[in-house]
């Protein structure tokens, strides 16, 4: 090539590349931030009434403590240490106040009730050892505390029904590493490679067959990550229920399909050769099949929820602000989450919408699976609701919030970016028509709607907590499962009890069952509930008497009493229920909100079952009763350790009573049954996996409220669609055209994890 037709050549390429320069600087000219958005009038709509339900602050904490020190006139010590015979105080929380008083202030213009905290003592330092309920008031300045234990729950509460502490799992592992498991030091280096220090475990419960008892199986697991995964067929029951750990004893050992009485005669049995080997593969440090590393290379990012012109909803304080919505919120350190205040449009529809309990009962042919029903309530849900991942467990522009707790610790914690809300797309008409009868237009409105979630892992599992409000006065209260399976050691008949998913791994069948608690006031507080559903009629047809015809006919009913508004799991309940006001909408009919669950059960417990009582919520897919300040949950956190003697029993709540124009409650269970297979591992999917009900308005408006949403789209055959005075659509190429205001990544979920 000659040098004057490279000369050329390099000239061309240095004008194409200034070329390029200029039409990407001029682009990126073009490209700007996305407005803010203005929340002026949002802000004005704020009022701190809703602080009446807020959750107790880090500062109120530490004040409550130093009272409960210096006036209980007891020694407390820091539960995080506390051993089993000390005094600790175990958790606090607020004590949201009696509703009367709430309305009053609310709606009345009445004082501010009186703000209060729930302490809950562990007195184990006692000639008889006891749990101690105090409210503690009034805050910021405490001056009194009360003892309300034999007021909620109609007598004393059993020192054995307390939970099992952090300090009381560590205690347990250094009794079994300090040299009980030495017993059978040869099995376990023979079987295992190790002296038995290399395990992670997994507690059943409850913890025996009768109140008094605390003997726990725990299921040994490869010490990987996903140990889930990872049984090596060995389970052992440990007898802790002595508050002198010299006491404690472990009376039985299971190993591939065989028990023994004690790790002696496993030991015993071992050196004799009559002990069966299963050649169990150790596995890498990440787990193997288990692990949730990432697979495949990045290959950028997906589908980006934005909003170019800022959150069209606003969060101060404990309460969200939308145009239609409000509510305040708090975070239960026990049940998770709870909004109180729900109102549309200014009208209150809910008083509270909380979790109650999720509820898992296994089925296996080892020990600890066979053994196990979860109640989460007992582990403290809210407390394990950590930091949120931004772009995964949320939409990436979301507004975050954090929540605080005290629960087994001395110093108040804060768990950041737990919380998250945001307005979600979800990508189909909320309501649409396209006419080409008589008249030729295009109306509809797309399905937009706000959203308040938190996450709470239960050791293995994952619940994804939603509360979403729709832009017709629904409410959708919604619970997805993931995480890892709880797995059993595959032998014998254990393909009855579950699917193999590994060599030596059987995914466990198992059910999920959940409650929530709804305080619907419905035109205010007196309301009745009506059941709607349809019959057919055989009538003679009018026209022509000589034919019959099945005419379907509207059947109406008023359930009056507690009795009849209890719907047993599995029992046929009308397709329409509701409750309903006193009030009537333009058309005469008693404005409703109507209850629609979605679920897919298993079967609950059989009543027959010694603890059943104490998950007898569970027999209900819905049960409405009076409300009573004196019912205030479902169960208790004490249930889990002492099911047989309860002391919350759900089924007591149901007595008969009249719930005709009453201050009504809504018990609702929704769940599915789990039968693990090959594709939940590693971890279970979340499609396919949600449960829930609706709340939706039912003759509660004149008309469908999301008519009058400033985002409906309308243009007849007549008008231009491209015009932005016709079609708010047309200018979203201009509105959208601008880059998003994303915060840096950040994450603070690792940070000052206090022991599991």
């Amino acid at each position: 090539m000659s040098p004057k037709a490279l000369l050329v050549l390099l000239l061309l390429a240095l004008v194409t590349i200034f070329a390029l320069v200029c039409v990407l600087l001029t682009r990126k000219e073009t490209l700007v931030r996305c407005a803010a958005g203005s929340l002026d009038s949002l802000d004005g709509k704020h009022n701190d009434q809703s602080l009446v339900f807020a959750d107790l602050s880090t500062e109120e904490m530490a004040v409550v403590l130093k009272y409960l020190q210096s006036h209980l006139g007891l020694p407390l010590v820091d539960a995080y240490h506390a051993n089993s015979s000390d005094n600790c105080v175990y958790y606090l929380d607020v004590e949201v106040p009696r509703k009367e008083q709430v309305l009053k202030f609310l709606d009345h213009g009445g004082p501010m009730p009186v703000r209060q905290a729930l302490a809950v003592v562990y007195f184990g330092n006692q000639a008889e050892p006891n749990i101690t309920e105090y409210v503690v008031g009034p805050l910021p300045a405490p001056t009194y505390h009360r003892d309300v234990t034999v007021e909620k729950y109609g007598g004393k509460l059993s020192y054995h029904g307390r939970t099992v502490m952090g300090n009381e799992y560590e205690q347990i592992g250094n009794f079994l590493l300090g040299g009980k498991l030495l017993e059978a030091a040869t099995f376990f280096n023979k079987v295992f490679g190790h002296n038995g220090s290399d395990f992670s475990a997994l507690t059943s419960a409850p913890r025996g067959f009768q109140s008094g008892d605390r003997a726990t199986w725990f299921s040994l697991f490869q010490n990987v990550k996903g140990f889930f995964l990872h049984p090596v067929g060995f389970e052992l029951l440990l007898n802790h229920s002595s508050l002198n750990i010299s006491h404690w004893s472990v009376p039985k050992v299971f190993y591939n399909g065989q028990y023994y009485d004690g790790l002696q005669e496993l030991e015993k049995e071992f050196k004799a050769n009559r002990v069966k080997v299963a050649k169990v593969k150790r596995v890498s440090s990440d787990g193997g099949f288990a692990s949730i590393d990432q697979r495949a290379p990045s290959l950028g990012s997906g589908p980006l929820h934005y909003e170019p012109c800022g959150p069209r909803y606003s969060v101060r304080n404990n309460q969200v602000i939308s145009p239609s919505w409000s509510f305040a919120f708090r975070m239960d350190v026990n049940r998770g989450p709870s909004i109180y205040d729900v109102r549309f449009k200014g009208q209150r529809i809910v008083y509270q919408l909380s979790v109650q309990d999720a509820m898992s009962v296994y089925g296996s042919n080892c020990p600890g699976g066979m053994s196990t029903r979860y109640m989460d309530v007992n582990f403290a849900m809210g407390r394990f609701t950590y930091p949120l991942v931004r772009g995964v467990d949320c939409p990436y522009s979301a507004t975050y919030l954090d929540a605080a707790y005290l629960i087994e610790t001395l110093t108040p914690e804060v768990q950041k970016n737990s919380i998250c809300v945001f307005e979600q797309n979800v990508e189909a008409p909320f309501r649409r028509h396209y006419s080409n009868l008589q008249s030729l237009y295009y109306g509809g409105l797309p399905a937009s709607a706000l959203v308040f979630r938190s996450v709470a892992t239960m050791g293995n599992y994952d619940y994804v907590w939603e509360f979403i409000f729709h832009p017709n006065g629904a409410i959708e209260s919604k619970v997805r499962a993931s995480g890892y399976i709880t797995s059993s050691f595959l032998y014998g008949d254990g393909l009855d009890y579950g699917n193999r998913v590994a060599e030596h791994t059987l995914g466990t069948i198992h059910t999920h069952f959940i409650n929530y608690k709804v305080d619907l006031d419905v035109g205010g507080v007196q309301n009745s509930l009506v059941a709607n559903d349809m019959t057919f009629e055989k009538v003679k047809v009018p026209w022509s008497p000589e034919h019959e015809i099945n005419r379907m006919k509207l059947v109406k009913k008023v359930l009056e009493t507690e009795d009849k508004a209890a719907f047993r799991l599995h029992d046929d309940m009308p397709r329409y229920i509701y409750f309903a006001s006193k009030s009537k909408n333009k058309w005469g009919h008693n404005r409703g909100y109507r209850i629609q669950p979605i679920s897919f059960s298993g079967d609950h417990l059989p009543e027959t079952d010694p603890m059943e009582r104490a998950i007898s919520w569970g027999r209900y897919k819905l049960a409405v009763t009076k409300r009573k300040e004196e019912e205030p949950y479902s169960t208790s956190i004490y249930n889990q350790n002492d099911p047989w003697t309860p002391s919350v029993a759900f089924a007591d709540f149901i007595d008969n009573e009249t719930i005709v124009n009453e201050d009504l409650v809504a018990w609702i269970t929704t769940g599915f049954l789990h039968i693990p297979h090959a594709e939940d591992v590693p971890n279970t999917v979340t499609l396919g996996n949600a449960v829930g009900f609706l709340l939706r308005p039912y003759n509660y408006f004149d008309d469908d409220p999301s008519i009058y949403s400033p985002d409906g789209v309308f243009f007849t055959s007549e008008q231009d669609p491209t015009s932005c005075d016709v079609n708010h659509l047309a200018c979203l190429p201009k509105t959208a055209a601008c880059l998003p205001n994303l915060p840096p990544f950040t994450y603070e979920g690792f940070q000052n994890l206090t022991r599991l």
